[in-house]
C-alpha cells in the first residue's frame, strides 16, 4: 500500500531568475574591414566587434546564455542599457519569455521600440530561449520546431572590397573546400566599372551555375542601384543586396518588381514594425532580418511569421550561431551567412559539409564562452545572487 506525501511536488513553473550577469566584450578582428560605406566616406574600417554577453541563471540551477552586438559603435551604449533594465528579471519565471521582453521593453520605453535599446533587450532574449531549450534537452532550432538538419550557406568574410582581386580568388576557392555553399562580394565602389570586373571575375572563377552575391551596403541611390542591377542581370546572381537606403522600401520594392535578379534587404532594421512595412511592400525577395538587431529570438519569430505569410524567402543576417538555429526551424529553406568573426568567442564551432551548414544537436545554442573572453571583457555587472 503506498503512503500519499502531503507535500506538493516542485513543478518547473516554480522556477525564478536568481542571478544575471551582463558582460562588454570587445572581440577583435585580425584585419580592419572595408566596404563600401567606409570608400564613400560615412565609416571608418571596422577593427572590432562589440559584443553584449547576457547570462542567467535560475533557482533551480537552470542556465542559458545569449549576445547581441553593435559595429563601430555603440557597444557601451547597449550596455548601460542592459545594466539599467537587468534587475527587472530578477524573480521571474524563465519560461514567460514573450512576457519579460515585453517587461524590458517597457522598463526603457522612453528611448524607444527599436535600435539600441531592443538590441540590448536582444541577448536578455536569446539567453531564456537558450536556458529553455537547455531545460528541455534540446537544441534550439528542435526546440521551435526544425525542419531541416543543415541550411544552406554563403561566404562574406572572404569578399570585402578592401579584398585585392587576386586574393578575392583565392578565398573563393578556400570557402569552397571549407564546403560553403555560395558567395558574396562586396560592390559600390565609386568607380562602377570595378565592381562589375569584379564580379565578372569571380563569376568566370566559380562557373555559371555556382551560387553567387553581390551586396553594395545602401551605397547606390535611385538612378545608380537601376543601372548596376540591369547590368548585373547577365550574371546569374542569387541577389542583389540593400541597393538603397535600408529604410527605402518603395525603392527596393520597385527594384525587385522591375529585375530578374532578386533584391535582399533587412540587415538594419531593429523593429517587428520595420519589417513589417518592408513585408507590406514587398520590398525585398530575401529578406535578412537578423535577430540580435531586432531584440532577439522572439521578435524575430514574428518577423519569420509574416515573412513566411507573404511567401518571401529568408536570409538572416551576420551571427550564423543564433541563426543556423533559426535558419532550421523556417518552412522555406532560407540561406545562412558564414561569418567566423565570432569563432574566438565560444568552445565550439559549426561544421560546414557541402555547401551547407550542420545545425548543431547540442542542448540550446549549443555554445559555451571560451577563456579567450576575459580578456576582451571591458566592464561585466551582476544583479540577484547565484543559488
Amino acid at each position: 500500500m503506498s503512503v500519499q506525501s502531503n507535500v506538493p511536488l516542485k513543478s518547473a513553473d516554480d522556477d525564478q531568475i536568481a542571478w544575471v550577469k551582463v558582460s562588454s566584450v570587445f572581440l577583435p578582428l585580425a584585419n580592419p574591414i572595408s566596404d563600401a560605406k567606409v570608400l564613400t566616406g560615412r565609416q571608418k574600417p571596422m577593427t572590432e566587434i562589440a559584443i553584449l554577453v547576457a547570462e542567467i541563471e535560475t533557482t533551480d540551477g537552470h542556465r542559458g546564455m545569449g549576445f547581441s552586438y553593435s559595429k563601430r559603435a555603440g557597444g557601451p551604449g547597449q550596455f548601460a542599457h542592459a545594466k539599467e533594465i537587468a534587475p527587472a528579471l530578477i524573480g521571474e519565471n524563465p519560461s514567460d519569455i514573450a512576457k519579460l521582453w515585453t517587461k524590458l521593453c517597457w522598463a526603457g520605453a522612453s528611448v524607444g521600440r527599436s535600435g539600441l535599446s531592443t538590441q540590448a533587450i536582444g541577448a536578455f532574449d536569446v539567453a531564456l530561449w537558450d536556458l529553455k531549450a537547455k531545460r528541455a534537452n534540446l537544441s534550439l532550432a528542435r526546440l521551435l520546431g526544425a525542419h531541416r538538419d543543415s541550411v544552406r550557406c554563403y561566404n562574406t568574410s572572404g569578399g570585402f572590397l578592401h579584398t585585392p582581386l587576386e586574393q578575392l580568388m583565392h578565398n573563393t576557392d578556400m570557402s569552397r573546400e571549407k564546403g560553403i555553399g555560395g558567395i558574396k562580394l562586396k560592390v559600390g565602389q565609386p568607380d562602377c566599372a570595378i565592381d562589375l570586373h569584379r564580379v565578372a571575375t569571380v563569376r568566370k572563377h566559380l562557373g555559371d551555375d555556382f551560387p553567387l552575391m553581390v551586396d553594395a551596403n545602401q551605397q547606390w541611390d535611385r538612378p545608380t542601384a537601376q543601372r548596376m542591377c540591369r547590368r548585373f542581370e547577365e550574371f546569374n546572381l542569387i541577389w542583389i543586396e540593400e541597393p538603397l537606403d535600408c529604410y527605402d522600401a518603395e525603392g527596393h520594392a520597385a527594384l525587385a518588381q522591375q529585375f530578374d535578379t532578386p533584391i535582399a534587404t533587412g540587415e538594419m532594421l531593429t523593429s517587428v514594425a520595420e519589417h513589417a512595412e518592408f513585408i507590406k511592400l514587398r520590398g525585398a525577395d530575401f529578406l535578412m532580418p537578423d535577430a540580435p538587431r531586432v531584440g532577439g529570438i522572439t521578435p524575430y519569430l514574428k518577423v519569420a511569421a509574416m515573412a513566411e505569410q507573404a511567401g518571401m524567402m529568408l536570409a538572416p543576417h551576420f551571427a550564423m550561431e543564433l541563426h543556423v538555429h533559426l535558419a532550421a526551424a523556417y518552412p522555406t529553406e532560407p540561406w545562412v551567412e558564414h561569418f567566423e568573426w565570432m569563432e574566438p568567442l565560444f568552445n565550439e564551432r559549426l561544421e560546414t559539409r557541402n555547401g551547407r551548414m550542420l545545425v548543431p544537436t547540442r542542448p540550446g545554442l549549443g555554445l559555451s564562452l571560451s577563456e579567450q573572453v576575459k580578456a576582451w571583457t571591458a566592464q561585466t555587472v551582476e544583479v540577484g545572487s547565484r543559488p
